[in-house]
């Protein structure tokens, strides 16, 4: 559940022509230092790519159609490009996977090449730095490819069902390398001589069933999937000279009660960095191991009463490697050498660095993204290595995103604010503006759209909870309305940013309904100490102060507070629930989807972070346990979920269900067949028709 969203940021958008103020573009990627590349609508409504020069704003044609679609025209008849596919930075190349096997194209020549021919299943392709060899990962075991001679070279050859070589156990794909990774858990080293990888052993991971109801019999799909206190996957860090073909196995002492992550190369190449962690979540430790002895040294070590976290973007450099600790109670950047010495404490904010965009180490200066002052905003600094010349690079207020050249030329800010609506810029790494590259301001200037209010509710714990409301058109103070909590609510998790609202989603407002979002202690905006007070006792203080918040706004008047009601997925589907049986006596209706309903049904790594094991914490896993209070429900609940949902199962849904049937409960009850853990296409419009309608009915006016 890595921070799953109802509402997911969208990074590109198609332009509808060319650089019209009204537009928003659609940039893809720098190519280079001086050029980004950018895809367009031309006048007859098809895409092409274009080299854009950043300092001039010139267009050059690269390609008159899409990269994929430029792609699959090259391709006999029959063949399309996998949804999935590696290019190289320039767009030159590109790998990809058809009916099992591995493709390459170039679009230099124009031409494409079949790499395999086998029964196995290549997947997860991934070019070198030099672009000469494509490495990948079949029937367990890790391969690659020499472009120039086309000989496939095998790397590891203990491969099963149940053993991988560069493919991650599910659990860790999920909760610790990320989805983005789709499994894929090997490294290429700089000088593309070697690779550092992760082999895993589910042989002892129990399975979980999820059921495809399809055919006569249907279809069994069984998934290793470690619950709360089962065993995790064995893992073991590896590296293959290709050269030799030798495998160096570092010494991690590893074994199912430590997770194992993250290798980083040094710039030389000579070194692997890598991060271990207990299973109990709260001792971390950072090693560097020669690359061909496999020897290891530790390098820092971080201890915390609550839960320490990987540190997924930590940077090596020449001499050292700096890391995002919250160690001090909010996340700052940290300088050590490969002996583990501070070299400096770069960073003294009380407030959040939230990712190391970039290191300039021969001018000595850190780009970062941080929420500055406000933790309702993210925005780019600069700072040197030695913790002087501190500066803000993006003046504007609001949430941003940034794309930085490759050696910190130009950035492209695209960001939104309570007022503006999506925005791309261009500018120098000095700050300065060079020009707009468009915007979506214009576009909802023809559509209803009630008051937007931000504000903070004082909590009497002592600290105050950023919220913002949507008013219906035609607010009347005078009058009562009814209120629907919109929210995620997991741990770090905000539902309170300064940005943007579109009136995509003001049918409640249209029709006399409140929107209102609010974020609790563990959200982020109060740094390490107030988030480790969820510690252990998840649906505590999260919904206690989501109920403090109703309360609130029963106080001010115009809310009814028979008519409160919560909506959300995954940990949002969750408190809706918990909220609607556990906090009964303020909420009244709920929309919870794909929920969470008993801790114990999920994976280990993301539950034993904040609420250790079921054994140590019995008392802490009841509290939050929603079907421990499902004698309380009085309101109106729905419940919906994918019937083949590999994250949240299932299980959790059908198991409340069964629950609140025993009880002679009334709620109304969806499942999607053959969905995941949310859902697109025809199935996510008749989810989104049925939430509508169940607002409208209960709360419309």
């Amino acid at each position: 559940m890595k921070k799953l969203l109802l509402s997911f940021a969208c990074i590109a958008f198609i332009l509808s022509s060319f650089a019209q103020a009204s537009s928003y573009p659609s940039i893809l990627r720098w190519l280079d230092d001086q050029h980004y590349l950018e895809s367009k609508k031309d006048a007859d409504g098809k895409s092409k790519i274009y080299k854009v020069n950043a300092k001039t704003g010139e267009y050059a044609e690269l390609s008159a159609v899409t990269y994929r679609d430029e792609v699959n025209n090259a391709l006999p008849e029959g063949f399309k490009i996998d949804r999935y596919t590696e290019s190289t930075t320039d767009y030159n190349s590109t790998a990809y996977i058809k009916d099992k096997d591995l493709y390459y194209y170039s679009r230099l020549n124009k031409k494409f090449r079949q790499l395999t021919d086998n029964p196995g299943q290549e997947q997860n392709p991934g070019f070198s730095p030099d672009e000469n060899r494509v490495a990948y990962t079949k029937d367990g075991n890790l391969f690659y490819i020499d472009l120039d001679s086309g000989l496939e070279h095998q790397l590891t050859t203990d491969g099963t069902d149940l053993i991988y070589n560069g493919w991650s156990s599910w659990v860790y794909m999920e909760e610790i390398l990320g989805r983005y990774t789709r499994h894929k858990a090997y490294w290429w080293s700089p000088d593309s001589k070697k690779i550092a990888f992760l082999r895993f052993d589910d042989r002892k991971v129990l399975e979980f069933p999820i059921f495809r109801h399809k055919g006569l019999r249907g279809e069994l799909e069984r998934t290793r999937y470690p619950k709360v206190g089962d065993t995790n996957p064995g893992v073991k860090l590896g590296i293959i000279d290709l050269e030799t073909k030798k495998i160096t196995w570092v010494d991690c002492n590893c074994d199912e009660d430590k997770y194992v992550a993250f290798p980083f190369w040094t710039p030389d190449s000579k070194n692997v960095i890598y991060q271990v962690l207990n299973r109990e979540q709260d001792d971390l430790k950072i090693y560097v191991a020669d690359a061909v002895k496999g020897d290891k040294k530790e390098i820092y070590r971080e201890q915390q009463s609550t839960w320490v976290e990987f540190f997924s973007d930590l940077y090596a450099l020449n001499d050292g490697f700096v890391i995002r600790s919250d160690k001090s109670g909010w996340r700052n950047l940290y300088h050590f050498d490969f002996e583990g010495k501070l070299i400096n404490q770069i960073t003294k904010f009380e407030w959040r660095v939230t990712a190391i965009n970039n290191i300039d180490e021969d001018n000595g200066i850190v780009y970062f993204t941080g929420t500055g002052e406000s933790s309702t905003e993210n925005h780019l600094f600069s700072i040197k290595l030695n913790g002087k010349g501190f500066k803000q690079l993006s003046k504007k207020e609001g949430t941003h995103r940034f794309m930085i050249s490759p050696n910190n030329k130009y950035f492209i800010d695209s960001y939104s604010n309570w007022t503006t609506p999506s925005t791309r810029e261009l500018y120098t790494m000095k700050g300065s503006l060079v020009r707009e590259l468009g915007s979506r301001k214009g576009a909802d200037a023809s559509k209803p759209m009630g008051e937007v209010k931000y504000f903070t509710i004082t909590h009497p714990d002592g600290f105050d909870m950023p919220a913002y409301m949507v008013l219906p058109v035609d607010f009347d103070p005078n009058k009562k309305y009814p209120v629907v909590f919109q929210i995620y609510g997991g741990p770090d998790s905000k539902n309170v940013r300064n940005r943007y609202i579109s009136p995509q989603g003001h049918y409640m407002t249209n029709n006399g309904i409140i929107r209102f979002a609010v974020d609790h202690r563990g959200s982020g905006h109060f740094g390490k100490k107030r988030m480790g007070e969820i510690h252990r006792v998840l649906g505590k203080y999260d919904l206690a102060d989501y109920t403090y918040a109703a309360k609130w706004l029963i106080e001010q008047g115009y809310v009814d507070e028979t008519k409160i009601g919560m909506t959300g997925g995954s940990y949002g589907g969750y408190m809706a629930a918990l909220a609607l049986t556990k906090g009964a006596d303020t909420f009244t209706h709920g929309w919870s989807a794909f929920p969470v309903t008993d801790w114990r049904l999920y994976d280990n790594v993301y539950t034993e972070r904040y609420m250790d094991d079921y054994k140590t914490n019995k008392e802490g896993y009841d509290q939050g346990n929603v079907m421990l209070f499902a004698e309380n429900l009085k309101g109106k609940l729905w419940l919906i979920h994918g019937t083949m949902d590999d994250n949240v199962h299932m299980q959790n849904t059908i198991q409340l269900v069964d629950r609140l049937l025993d009880l002679d409960k009334d709620f109304d009850f969806m499942l999607y067949p053959g969905e995941r853990h949310g859902w697109r296409s025809i199935k996510a419009k008749h989810s989104s028709r049925l939430q509508k309608e169940f607002w409208l009915k209960e709360f419309g006016n």
